[in-house]
């Protein structure tokens, strides 16, 4: 998706709402604590007006057996109910560290399971080697990287 804007970079608000489910095009990384957490070429993003695209990664290229379930879930009016979970890397734990739903709302059953990492609560967040940085509302997990244009509230 690009907008029209002569930057060849993507407006968040231009996105539709409600939002819609991509392919993440570029190589997705999540490293904490020098420990690789996930690595995949098969991400989806989730883009939505306003927001920087959050980016979904397969449970299969995801450390699983470093992310603990916690006993917390949100709800939202498009993907469903949220649930969390807490990095275990060595001695250090980061909560509520990532999210996925389980049983995503119609039309969103392509990131059922997949794991969203909150950018600004781990080290690294990594799309196609560019660092990603959190947006500025802690409650959301969308990663603003250079192709990314705001503002950002």
């Amino acid at each position: 998706m690009r907008t029209g804007h002569d930057s060849g970079r993507e407006s968040i608000w231009e996105y539709p709402r409600p939002p819609i489910v991509l392919p993440a095009k570029q190589h997705i990384q999540v490293i904490h604590g020098g420990t690789s957490i996930a690595d995949t070429h098969r991400a989806l993003r989730v883009c939505e007006t306003g927001h920087p695209p959050s980016i979904y990664i397969p449970p299969e290229d995801v450390r699983m057996e470093l992310l603990e379930p916690v006993d917390r879930t949100t709800f939202c009016e498009w993907k469903g109910v949220a649930n969390y979970f807490d990095l275990c890397v060595g001695e250090e734990r980061v909560a509520e560290v990532a999210w996925y739903y389980r049983e995503p709302n119609r039309g969103f059953e392509s990131i059922q399971n997949f794991v969203a990492f909150y950018p600004g609560r781990v080290d690294e967040c990594l799309v196609g080697g560019e660092h990603a940085r959190p947006e500025p509302r802690p409650f959301y997990g969308g990663w603003i990287t250079s192709d990314i244009e705001g503002p950002f509230r």
